[in-house]
This record gives structure tokens, sequence and C-alpha cells, in this order.
């Protein structure tokens, strides 16, 4: 970790227009806090930039003092490695300019999902959510992005059209589909984000006249039946049906199984398309209904503040007897165990570094540590699922935990390709990924 002395921190303060938090400085331990209060970040600093020339500004001063910039415009993702860096919060950059005629959304790099999703359904559209309203909706699409409609129209990172850039030597740039520098925008639709820093981006929008979705919720004394039939309906659903099955079992309650859905059209086809579960038990709750796209965050009701957590993401190659039965032993330590149907759009081949998902599940197990023991034994649990599992041996990013590598996520083929862009783009290393390219 490089250590940087205090005068040259004291000309930071000076060079930026955005809030500066310097270690001494009240408010320092929050603005340095990662959304996973499970990590530990010491950054040298932290600035909440005013704006793209605030930023242009930071890298310069960066690049000239041998320090290095980590963004994280929410906190998530992180993941311990931006010690010593110039910890870059986004979220004055929160602009949103929706486009009816092009059906396309230009933001700013602190654009949460949420915001965006109320903008767009004001007119009828959605962009691509996942299943948090609160995620940076520019931090996904570094990732790749897996959204609730991926099924229908592939990683979110597809859906970017143009982008405004800052690289490494604090030059701006619009990037766009039809630019000559083909390579960096390839890079930045699910690269990992350690090529250049994103200002605002443009996407895609699509129509979104009717959507219908919500959780059903049975015992764990149901989870086999509950179980077979997300299986049967994954094996012949649409693209505009997403079912991701959801195993529980919260601190103080009986476990749960859970089917979690959205349908890009009609209730009357989504219950349709859906009609095996109403050969099941009845579900102690059922909150499907009509719904706007920007009220999606409320299905699988993830926390809206910052919480420690511990998870572990695969990618599986089938859901046979097999692995129903590995998969539906108790999940404690766990809270949750979550398979998300993927196929469609996603199998397609994406000009990303992704590329396409043959396989057509993924699981998310999820933990929350409250002790060192407590830790271990989320790991261990964590790891005894994925090995007993068909597991294909790799991971989306926005999967990746903290002990994990690009590597684990990205074909070896892109992964050389992103390191020699890096290698002429940014060649000191002034610009910092949550997941390093040479990690």
């Amino acid at each position: 970790m490089t250590i940087v002395s205090q005068t040259i921190l004291s000309q930071l303060r000076v060079a930026m227009r955005g809030h500066v938090w310097l270690p001494d400085d009240a408010g320092f331990d929050t603005a340095r806090r990662p959304w996973n209060l499970a990590v530990e970040q010491m950054p040298c600093a932290v600035v909440d930039a005013a704006d793209a020339n605030d930023i242009a500004q930071l890298l310069r001063f960066a690049s000239a003092n041998g320090i290095s910039v980590a963004t994280q415009p929410s906190g998530h993702g992180a993941t311990g490695r931006a010690d010593g860096a110039i910890l870059l919060r986004t979220a004055r950059l929160d602009s949103i300019d929706v486009d009816l005629a092009s059906m396309t959304a230009r933001i700013g790099a602190g654009v949460r999902s949420g915001d965006l999703q109320r903008a767009t359904a004001a007119r009828g559209l959605t962009a691509l959510p996942g299943s948090s309203p609160v995620v940076s909706v520019t931090g996904a699409a570094l990732g790749g992005g897996l959204s609730w409609f991926s099924r229908a129209f592939g990683w979110i990172a597809d859906s970017i059209h143009a982008a405004d850039i800052v690289l490494a030597d604090g030059t701006q740039r619009h990037v766009t589909v039809t630019d000559a520098d083909t390579e960096l925008l390839w890079a930045l639709r699910g690269g990992g984000g350690e090529l250049a820093i994103v200002t605002a981006l443009e996407l895609r929008l699509r129509p979104a006249p009717s959507v219908f979705g919500g959780r059903q919720l049975w015992s764990a004394a149901h989870a086999r039946s509950v179980a077979e039939a997300y299986r049967s309906m994954t094996e012949t659903a649409p693209r505009e049906l997403t079912l991701w099955l959801e195993l529980l079992h919260f601190p103080g309650a009986d476990p749960m199984i859970a089917i979690d859905s959205t349908f890009l059209g009609t209730e009357g086809a989504a219950r349709d398309l859906m009609h095996e579960t109403k050969n099941l038990h009845a579900p102690l709750t059922d909150t499907r209904a009509v719904m706007s796209v920007a009220d999606l965050g409320q299905i699988t009701a993830e926390p809206a503040e910052p919480g420690p957590g511990q998870s572990r993401g695969e990618l599986l190659t089938h859901l046979d007897d097999a692995a129903l039965d590995a998969l539906l032993q108790p999940i404690a330590p766990l809270m949750t165990a979550q398979v998300r149907h993927l196929g469609g759009a996603l199998a397609q081949p994406s000009e990303s570094p992704h590329g396409a998902l043959s396989e057509p599940y993924a699981l998310y197990m999820f933990g929350v540590p409250n002790s060192t023991a407590g830790s271990e034994a989320i790991s261990n649990k964590q790891r005894e699922l994925a090995a007993a599992l068909p597991t294909s041996g790799r991971k989306p990013i926005t999967f990746l935990n903290p002990a994990e590598r690009l590597s684990d996520a990205l074909p070896s083929e892109s992964l050389e390709r992103l390191r020699e862009l890096k290698a002429t783009r940014d060649p000191h290393g002034v610009i910092q990924g949550n997941f390093p390219l040479h990690g």
C-alpha cells in the first residue's frame, strides 16, 4: 500500500471542488464505508466529486502523485482492495434524461436503479433493473449486470449505447457504438471498470406496458414440490417470464421457500404460464400483482441500508433430481440460497467480455457473519453446497465475492484482451477496479 503524505492530501483538498474527507476528518469513517460492512477498506482519502470535470482533475492529480483511484458509486462491490487509494464517490452525478423518441436514457454515474426505474416508468418504458433499487446502474453495467428482464434483453451492459468517460490521464471522451475505438466500449460493457471512469451512460430502454410480478411463499415442508414446479416452469418459460427460486432461513424463523417472478405481459398470461403453482399447497403469501417497473425492488425486499454479508455465486449447468436433493438440504447458517433462471437472450452472442451464458441457472448464497466462527461456518456451507451442485466453474462479475478474481468470471481470452488494453490505456495503474485485472 502506497503511503501518501499529509502535504499531498492537503493539496488534494485544494484541487477538488467536491467534498474531500481525509483520515483525520469527522465523517471520514462513514464516507469510506462500503455497502458490505463485513469488508474493511482504508483509502487515503474519499472524494465526492462535483461533476465530470472534477473527476478529470482528480485523475490528473492522482496520476501526477502516483496514487490510484478506486470508484464505488454506492459502495457496492467493495473487496477491501482500495487500501491506500483515493476512494471516488459519484453520488452527485445523478442526472436522468429520458428521451421518449429514441427510447434512451442518459444518466449520471451516480444514478441508482430505483431512481432510473421511476423516471422510465412515468413514460411507459423500462431499463434493465436488478433485484435491488439502491445499486448504481453504472456499477452494475460495468460488471455485465443481471436484470429481471435479462432473459428478454440480455446483460444490462448490452444496453449501453454510449458513455462519457475519463481516462487515466484526465482526458474526457464520449464513446459510442459507432466509435472507431470499438475496443474501449467493448471493455466498458462488463469488463469490470478498470480502463476508464464512467461519468455518464446512454442506455437503450424498452417498452413496459404491463408487468405482473411478486413472491409466492411456502413453508419449507413443501420445498420439494415447489422446487419441482419451479424446474418444470423454467423448462418452458418464454423470455418474458423470469423465475427465481428462494430458499430462506432467517434467524428465529422457520425455513421457507419462495418463487419470485416477473412477467412482461398481462396478468392472465402470467398466471397461465405459472399454472403449476395452482396445484401446490396454498402459499403462506402471494404478492403477485400488476405492478409498475418502478416497484420491482419490493419483490425480494433486499436491504436498503448497508450491513454485513458473506456471499458466493455459481453458475449451474442443469437442475436435475440430484441437484434438487443437494439444494433442498437445510441451508443454515445461510439466510438465503437463490436460484435464478437464465437462458433466453443471455444465451445469445454478446459483444461484451462476459459473452454468452450457456448455463441455464445462477446460484447466489448469502449469510450474515456475526463472529469469526460464524463466518467460517457460512463459508463452509457455501463451499459444501457448491461442491454438491453441477457448477460450471465461472460466475458473473456482480456475483464475485472479495476472495475471488476476475478470472473466476471472465473467459481467459477476454481477460487477456482487457489486460492488453490496460497496458496501453493505463500503464501506471491509476484506475483501480474492485477486481483488478492483474489481481
